[in-house]
């Protein structure tokens, strides 16, 4: 028998989040997504695990993941690898294993930084084949919108449909980030139809999709001289109100702001003491969610 093949590389790679402190959606372009207009800020918590082993044999991508619904060949990661392949002709055996600890649909962009540290991970070791940065960044925006920002890797305000990045400091050194992550999940492609829908067909004057609550709470916290805005809470909140009650909690346990990221389902708030968000994420884990604290 054989001996099995020794792997030219072993490897372990941390995976980020994101959340967006601001999310303004325009107009919906002809091939299906919006422009927008928002602020990325990468946490290292919740984070993703990615091992990797890599053989010095061409081959094709091995993937598993610690969630059976993910593990497809039509997962980013997998996609991420071919597409590189088709691209460059660089595509070496690798066996990937993913750890998810990002939930699926809460709008921290949990697959598109899977699958942007696959790309850089190739593309380092791709050699004379190995793709400039446009190029890559070029390639992952045909995989998704987020990619190109994980590629990226710093706080970074973005327009478009997400790929024209602008790195930018939004001022929050010293502070922290608790996210608070329901079991409730929010697809993209209904939250984008509900707000077209929701902008389409206006509610009557004197009919709130929000309850009281949220309409009382009108505390702006501004990052890089904008408010914190997202667009979608309108439509994700009415849909799921304990989305919204989960902000107002992040607001009476002393945040300074607190926002949806993304589409949802994830709910963050920014604390400018460490010790106040440690207090919160101790109330808050108590509560039922998944809660991360993130050093920022």
């Amino acid at each position: 028998m054989a001996p099995s093949p020794i792997p030219a590389e072993e490897t372990v790679l941390p995976i980020p989040c994101k959340v967006n402190l601001r999310l303004a959606v325009g107009a919906r372009r002809p091939g299906g997504y919006h422009d927008i207009d928002t602020f990325f800020l990468p946490l290292p918590e919740p984070s993703d695990t990615m091992r990797l082993r890599r053989y010095d044999e061409p081959g094709d991508i091995d993937f598993t993941c610690s969630d059976p619904e993910l593990e497809t060949d039509d997962n980013l990661v997998v996609r991420a690898y071919r597409a590189y392949a088709a691209a460059t002709g660089y595509s070496p055996r690798l066996d990937v294993c993913l750890t998810k600890h990002i939930p699926h649909g809460a709008g921290l962009g949990g697959g598109s930084s899977d699958a942007a540290a696959l790309l850089r991970y190739v593309n380092d070791r791709a050699g004379a084949a190995a793709l400039a940065a446009s190029d890559l960044a070029s390639l992952a925006l045909t995989l998704g919108a987020d990619i190109p920002f994980f590629l990226l890797g710093s706080p970074a305000m973005a327009t478009g449909v997400g790929e024209t990045l602008l790195p930018s400091d939004p001022g929050l050194a010293g502070w922290c980030a608790v996210v608070v992550c329901p079991t409730a999940r929010v697809k993209t492609a209904w939250a984008y139809a509900a707000l077209d829908a929701a902008r389409a067909f206006p509610e009557k004057a004197g009919h709130s999709r929000l309850t009281s609550v949220f309409d009382t709470n009108k505390r702006a916290f501004c990052v890089t001289g904008a408010p914190m805005r997202n667009d979608f809470e309108s439509v994700v909140f009415a849909a799921h109100p304990e989305l919204g009650r989960v902000k107002e909690r992040l607001l009476a346990l002393g945040a300074a702001g607190a926002l949806l990221s993304g589409t949802g389902s994830a709910v963050f708030g920014l604390f400018r003491q460490r010790q106040t968000a440690s207090l919160a994420l101790a109330v808050l884990s108590g509560s039922g969610p998944r809660v991360y604290l993130a050093p920022l």
